[in-house]
């Protein structure tokens, strides 16, 4: 039989499993909440510790509990948390109501609880330990929320910025190596001028060196809290040693470089700074749809398609069409990229949705946000990993292509002029020549002369 204890709030009395580290206001959260049936990033539970963590330790500092082993068995309780210890017991949903109270409720009774077993006490005796006039003195979800999001936030967009940059090394190693490859570029999908293979996957480098250096400069934007604020960055209830001092904890702790808001309740209400960071993984996703889309075209076919560079074979293309393989890697990614726009608008919305001191719909934010981080950071390994890294250049291919297109005509122009570069488009067309051949019919240039207009050097070069 399961051994059950009774807790009260303001609405009544609930009965909660004896060993539950949660009690009786995360149960009426997962009774009201039963959304997205997903509970809140791991990274905000451990950030939430580490926040916690900074609170427990100024306190104790400050001599706010005379009990020595409580204070230390609720910073040990904290500490756990802050290394992912505890996650299991977080067990709301990441959408709730109430600007994620219940989130900081739910973390408020598992340190209580656990702090109290480390005590050798058991979980529910609150008149040692409270949730609410020990885990969470001189503390509100107002600053607490938004302090741990933003530390959670730092810490998967340092991890992103490594990530993007792994994948913009990719494309420059296919720079290199495809420098010498001569192929047709493109504009309206219509054949245009030559350039090369490896200048294309330059300019693919060049994208995500600025969304990596985007994704570093976030830190600047994120790592401003109210921690201190307490309701709607008032302060209320905080001493302001306490104010003053708990941020010192916290930048120790997390090693980052945080900052007190000047002013506790613009960091309280104003949320914009979340649909700032968001745009910036917004661009992100935009250069991973539209290059993952210029891979797929590019490598299409491959027989009967452009067929310029390969992809690597991972799995099987259709259940009907022998020999069929699909560029899914690049497909993945632009799904990621979709969904990360589509967060974007989400953060947008909620974010200049909210009302007056503060904003209700935080946990959207934090849900939306954090899972951009993740699926930006996960596309971009893959990307880079099972795609980019991989891929190999149908060089003959594209020296048919050049040899074939229209687009080479233009490469000849500086040498002999756009009335004999007509000429030899005519001559093409008349008798069903290749570029190359119609070029050396013509009489205007001969083989060597026609080689060394269309060499990697000649295309490349800025100007005449």
């Amino acid at each position: 039989m399961v051994q059950l204890r009774t807790e009260n709030d303001l609405l009544g009395q609930k009965q909660l499993p004896a060993d539950a580290l949660w009690g009786i206001h995360t149960a009426r959260a997962i009774e009201n909440f039963p959304i997205m049936k997903q509970t809140v990033h791991q990274e905000l539970v451990k950030a939430y510790g580490e926040v916690k963590l900074a609170c427990a330790q100024t306190n104790n500092a400050l001599g706010f509990w005379k009990n020595k082993e409580k204070g230390a068995a609720i910073e040990q309780a904290a500490f756990e948390m802050s290394q992912g210890l505890l996650n299991e017991h977080i067990v709301v949903d990441s959408l709730q109501g109430g600007a994620g109270t219940s989130t900081n409720m739910n973390v408020n009774e598992v340190l209580a609880n656990r702090a109290l077993l480390l005590l050798n006490q058991q979980p529910g005796n609150y008149d040692l330990v409270s949730p609410l006039n020990d885990i969470n003195l001189h503390q509100s979800t107002n600053d607490t929320y938004p302090t741990a999001l933003k530390v959670a936030a730092i810490r998967l967009l340092r991890l992103l910025e490594q990530n993007v940059l792994a994948l913009q090394e990719a494309f420059q190693q296919k720079e290199k190596e495809f420098a010498p490859i001569v192929k047709i570029g493109r504009t309206q999908l219509q054949d245009a001028v030559l350039t090369t293979l490896g200048r294309e996957m330059g300019a693919y480098a060049e994208a995500f060196n600025r969304d990596r250096w985007r994704i570093y400069k976030c830190e600047e934007r994120l790592r401003v809290v109210n921690l201190g604020g307490t309701a709607i960055g008032t302060g209320l209830g905080a001493p302001k040693q306490f104010i003053f001092r708990v941020l010192d904890k916290l930048r120790d702790n997390t090693n980052i470089g945080l900052a007190r808001s000047e002013n506790l309740v613009d960091g309280t209400l104003n949320t914009d700074v979340f649909v700032e960071v968001s745009g910036i993984l917004k661009a992100c996703a935009s250069n991973l749809l539209k290059i993952s889309n210029d891979l797929r075209l590019m490598s299409s076919g491959p027989h009967a398609g452009l067929g310029e560079i390969n992809l690597p074979e991972l799995q099987a293309g259709s259940s009907i069409m022998p020999g069929k393989v699909n560029p899914v890697i690049p497909e993945a990614v632009a799904q990621v990229a979709i969904k990360v726009m589509g967060n974007d608008q989400i953060i947008t919305q909620a974010s200049s949705s909210g009302n007056l001191e503060l904003n209700q719909f935080l946990p959207l934010i934090a849900h939306s946000l954090l899972e951009s981080v993740d699926l930006l950071k996960e596309a971009c390994n893959l990307f880079t990993e099972k795609c980019v890294s991989g891929i190999t250049a149908n060089e003959k291919k594209c020296r048919a292509q050049v040899n074939n297109s229209t687009a080479t005509v233009t490469a000849l122009m500086p040498a002999i002029g756009y009335n004999k570069c007509d000429e030899i488009l005519k001559i093409a067309r008349q008798h069903e020549l290749s570029i190359k051949e119609a070029s050396l019919k013509s009489g205007f240039l001969n083989e060597e002369e026609f080689e060394q207009l269309i060499t990697p050097e000649a295309v490349c070069r800025l100007g005449h």
